[in-house]
């Protein structure tokens, strides 16, 4: 899928219209100004540094960080690679078929690449691998330090 009016949910309220609608509409129609805020922190996420280790803010909590930089012998993009997902299953219900698959990849790819200017924008001399993985759940947005 590489366009939003490919997913069945929006094709079928577009035709229910006769058309002259589109993705922007299905929008105003079914979110709200909460969900747009909401949806701006997922593509545009903030992040900390904590010990060299940059995270999603989401993602940080102190002693968890700490048992995992312990886990993983201090090895900070193990640690960022680890604490820093974006499990797409765990904020949106979808059916186990085909298109809803297809839609979770589009919308884990979107991530990934908005994730990638975002660290690009505030962390301009570090490179970042932000990647999506597969699981038999569906797609995890995930990012770790590149070259430092």
């Amino acid at each position: 899928m590489n366009d939003p009016m490919d997913y069945p949910g929006i094709k079928s309220w577009v035709e229910e219209w006769g058309g002259g609608v589109d993705y922007l509409d299905y929008v105003k129609g079914h979110g709200d100004l909460g969900m747009m805020v909401a949806f701006s922190r997922i593509f545009w996420p903030r992040f900390i540094e904590v010990e060299g280790c940059v995270l999603w803010d989401r993602a940080y909590e102190e002693s968890n960080f700490k048992a995992w930089r312990e886990s993983l012998s201090g090895d900070i993009r193990k640690i960022e690679a680890t604490l820093n997902r974006l499990r797409v299953w765990q904020i949106v219900d979808s059916d186990d078929v085909e298109e809803d698959w297809r839609a979770q990849d589009f919308f884990a790819a979107c991530v990934a690449k908005t994730w990638g200017a975002a660290l690009s924008a505030e962390f301009p001399h570090r490179n970042f691998d932000v990647r999506v993985i597969g699981s038999e759940d569906g797609p995890i947005v995930t990012f770790s330090s590149g070259s430092m």
